[in-house]
């Protein structure tokens, strides 16, 4: 790895995978066991200045200030729902704006991330894809989101779950998430949380499926169809590029380890996909498939196609499929009044 001079740019040591930091610890002439130190700093202490790295030596913390810094994200804005559902809009380098969300449950807290800026798809119910797709974010700035949160977060207060459900598709990403998901979970020298406790959820890129299996995480299926038709008019360019029936056949090849589930969520627009019938096309769907269904009301929005369904309607869909044997819950969504919740990011709450 080449050393900047004064003149260039400095490393952003929150940039660097660990096979990254491990040469420029090499090219500083150090022992590989800095290579940890220095992650386990930035990971796991969180800090924001090398100055901070109390193990390094003064003359090594000047040595590499001299060449890098840790380009962490900046305190972000916080909109408070009244639900206490917390929308944190981060302000990037380029000046794009991402959110996540932290959702409280009782001692729970689950952080919702964002993989890219705005969507490269076009789901007709989704607020994030009228913004198109700015750009991709990288492995650390969406680490950086869990971070920066945690920094935010009262004493005793932890994220004991992160569901890669934000703005973006996570499979459009899949190099940085997975470098994400890395460095999230790492015992070691990264955050250390537990594979169980991360969800990534997918449109449908049935063909990158497998990848996930290797990542270790839960794997949650945006579904919200009962038949091809239908799924072209609210997910036209996923069905185009993933038709239904090989994203199911995907689902039915996935590796499932014994103890776990596949996840599909189902989000219910009223007189569009939310009839008996269409509950009982779903059931034959997935019929063989170890797994449990999310129905999501839909999450209305300024200028929206689309109503939320009845009670009874979610009442109904819901019975039905548990009459068939399947496990399903209703998501009472939250953030709704900051424009938070599921189908809503991408447009400043005023």
């Amino acid at each position: 790895m080449a050393m900047n001079t004064v003149t260039e740019t400095p490393i952003n040591l929150l940039a660097l995978s660990f096979e990254s930091m491990a040469s420029l610890v090499a090219h500083l002439g150090w022992p590989a066991y800095r290579t940890r130190q220095i992650l386990q700093w930035m990971y796991q202490h969180r800090v924001r200045e090398i100055a901070r790295m109390s193990n390094l030596s003064r003359k090594d913390r000047e040595t590499i200030q001299e060449c890098a810094t840790i380009g962490r994200l900046a305190s972000p804005t916080i909109v408070r729902s009244a639900d206490e559902t917390r929308k944190l809009l981060f302000s990037l380098d380029d000046g794009l704006t991402v959110e996540s969300v932290l959702i409280p449950d009782g001692k729970r807290l689950t952080q919702c991330l964002s993989t890219q800026v705005g969507c490269t798809l076009d789901c007709r119910f989704c607020l994030t894809g009228q913004m198109g797709l700015k750009r991709n974010l990288q492995a650390h700035e969406i680490v950086d989101q869990v971070l920066t949160a945690q920094d935010g977060l009262q004493p005793g207060q932890r994220i004991t779950s992160l569901v890669f459900m934000g703005m973006g598709e996570p499979l459009a990403n899949l190099e940085a998430v997975s470098d994400a998901i890395g460095r999230l979970t790492d015992p070691d020298w990264g955050m250390g949380f537990p594979d169980r406790r991360i969800t990534l959820s997918t449109a449908g890129f049935s063909e990158r499926l497998q990848s996930v299996a290797r990542l270790g995480v839960n794997l949650a299926i945006s579904l919200n169809a009962s038949t091809a038709e239908q799924r072209d008019r609210l997910m036209p360019m996923m069905n185009r590029l993933h038709a239904l029936p090989d994203l199911i056949a995907a689902c039915r090849a996935y590796p499932l380890p014994s103890r776990r589930r596949l996840t599909f969520e189902y989000v219910l627009l009223r007189g569009e996909n939310d009839s008996a019938e269409d509950a009982m096309r779903v059931s034959q769907l997935l019929r063989g498939i170890r797994c449990k269904i999310n129905l999501i009301p839909f999450n209305e929005f300024p200028h929206a196609p689309f109503r939320q369904p009845t009670d009874d309607a979610v009442a109904t869909f819901q019975a039905i499929l548990r009459r068939k044997g399947y496990d399903v819950f209703v998501r009472n969504s939250r953030g709704r009044d900051v424009l938070g919740a599921c189908g809503q990011l991408g447009r400043r709450f005023a």
